[in-house]
């Protein structure tokens, strides 16, 4: 018994390397890929005259944009960050990513963020390492089912690399896709973590992402300060959030705008003021990832008064490039913000309060930190990973002031961090169903227990509204109401012919069942119902309040067994 279950545990942990392993190095090509590109356009351009710059990066970032935009019309989940997708995937699809996603959004975040639009290269490796693992642990011959654990060990191992911080990818799995620290894969993301920094210090080497200098004895007024640079930096988060998702929703109305070409919004916005931020500073930090002028920063190797315009510049030319649909992430970006905001805050102050160089070093710290801890809401990820960057342990006191009060401001600013309200903007809605651990509670669960409460619905047959409704949620089937009555379930597909005058509209049977009526007793009502999805009464006035799907059944009953 005991050699049975040791080795399955081998096998297990052996897996677990592999893909942790896989995925760290797609995530560590992924880098170099970006940064040789970066290198050989934008940085290359700006060793020569201005003139020569803005003419070359006008063309780099327009064929980026576009290309980009062409290779995201075969797979739209592969725009944005990624990090929403691998938390969608991991709590609707059982983890899986589609393998060509991950293909297009190797490609073409590579040649968005390479070519210099203002994105970072953090949240595509995230998605990069699980749509990896997933599909490889297919090829091993895991069931589709089972696959909730390679997405999330894909997942840290690629932020691992990615950063070269082991101990903040556990951490932010942890705290932004599994919100649980009893979870049974939390041993294999510790081990696929440590994979994944493996691949980076084998490729790359130990360094850390930033060259700090060395940090002498700094000042109490530093602490004084803190709570101030903290408050700001994240409220310049909160503004940031706000900011891109308002700009995201209004870029969405205009559908005259093909999507292949609103890449080409952000890289334009990137190029325009990246190009007149670096004639008048000398500095590339608009375009790309901005970690050279972040290092800087950290060194004050430059007056504080350019971060200032540094910050403004980077976060006008991000939000458009977000929220134009380009392929990229936000950490990078957030730190930047961060950073910079903090050093022009410490320089600021400085000409008042005696402030030396190690206590300026400190405050850009936390600058990037709070500020990304109030995007993200993951205080411990926020203070770790700027931890791991800089491998400077005299950071660590004023780390855990400033992420404190982030998380105040932050929440002050909203219940959602970004992450979730881009899920909400896209029409998801997280259902996240924690089932009892034995199956026989599970027969007996009332339909309640992982009914959805928030069901998108049809109120007519009118086009424009049928027509918002499958442009802004990714849903199969809608009931369609008619004074407060169901009276019937409108199908993706048919809706989308019907607008374009290929059939008429197809109104299907609905099937009810009532909320308080056990699994075991509504499970053969899936087989009467043409759509799979069951509509949810209460019993005592006979209202329509929800609705279950067969897919929700499955996942929560592939939650027992997981």
């Amino acid at each position: 018994m005991l050699k049975e279950k040791l080795s399955s545990y081998f096998k297990l942990s052996f897996s677990v390397v592999v893909l942790g392993l896989a995925s760290g190095a797609g995530a560590v090509s992924f880098m170099i890929l970006v940064n040789f590109i970066y290198s050989h356009t934008i940085l290359n351009f700006s060793l020569r005259s201005p003139v020569y710059f803005a003419l070359a990066s006008l063309i780099v970032v327009a064929i980026s944009s576009l290309t980009a935009g062409i290779l995201l019309k075969f797979s739209l989940m592969s725009a944005g960050s990624g990090i929403p997708e691998v938390k969608a995937a991991y709590w609707k699809e059982m983890g899986h990513i589609d393998l060509k996603a991950g293909i297009i959004k190797y490609i073409a975040g590579a040649i968005t963020i390479g070519g210099g639009t203002s994105l970072g290269r953090e949240g595509p490796s995230v998605f990069l390492g699980s749509a990896i693992a997933t599909n490889l642990a297919c090829l091993f011959g895991v069931p589709r089912r089972w696959l909730r654990g390679p997405n999330v060990i894909g997942a840290a191992a690629g932020l691992s690399a990615a950063f070269n911080a082991p101990l903040a990818s556990v951490a932010f799995l942890i705290e932004e896709i599994l919100g649980d620290l009893n979870s049974r894969h939390l041993g294999s993301i510790l081990l696929a973590a440590v994979a994944g920094a493996f691949v980076t210090h084998a490729i790359i080497g130990k360094h850390p992402a930033f060259i700090m200098p060395y940090l002498e004895e700094t000042s109490w007024n530093l602490y004084l300060l803190v709570p101030l640079v903290a408050f700001a930096c994240a409220g310049v988060g909160v503004f940031f959030q706000r900011s891109l998702l308002f700009l995201r929703a209004k870029l969405r109305t205009f559908k005259n705008i093909p999507l292949w070409i609103r890449p080409l919004i952000g890289g334009m916005t990137t190029w325009f003021i990246g190009t007149l931020t670096f004639v008048f500073t000398g500095k590339l930090g608009v375009f790309s990832l901005g970690y050279q002028d972040l290092s800087d920063a950290l060194h004050g190797n430059f007056p504080w008064e350019v971060a200032g315009l540094l910050v403004l510049g980077k976060f006008i030319a991000t939000c458009v490039s977000y929220a134009s649909g380009g392929c990229g992430g936000i950490f990078a970006p957030t730190l930047f913000f961060g950073g910079m905001t903090g050093f022009f805050l410490a320089g600021l102050f400085s000409q008042w309060i005696p402030l030396g160089i190690s206590d300026i070093t400190v405050l850009t710290a936390v600058g990037m930190a709070t500020c990304l801890g109030a995007v993200v809401r993951a205080p411990l990820t926020s203070l770790l990973i700027v931890f791991e960057m800089t491998h400077q342990f005299e950071l660590v006191p004023g780390l855990l002031f400033g992420t404190f009060i982030s998380q105040i401001v932050a929440r002050l600013g909203g219940p959602l961090n970004l992450y979730e309200a881009l899920l909400i903007q896209d029409g998801h809605e997280l259902h996240k169903i924690k089932p009892p651990l034995d199956l026989r509670s599970w027969q007996n669960l009332p339909v309640s227990a992982i009914a959805n409460y928030k069901p998108v619905v049809a109120h007519s047959l009118e086009k424009e509204e049928l027509k918002n409704l499958i442009e802004n949620y990714p849903y199969t089937y809608f009931p369609l109401m008619e004074k407060n009555q169901v009276i019937g379930i409108l199908n993706r597909e048919n809706i989308d012919n019907y607008l374009n005058e290929k059939e008429d509209i197809k109104v299907l049977p609905p099937v009810f069942c009532y909320e308080d009526e056990t699994l075991r007793d509504v499970g053969n009502r899936f087989v009467e119902s043409p759509t799979t999805l069951l509509l949810v009464k209460r019993r005592f006035d006979d209202k329509f309040v929800g609705l279950i799907t067969l897919h929700d059944l499955i996942r929560a009953q592939i939650s027992i067994e997981d």
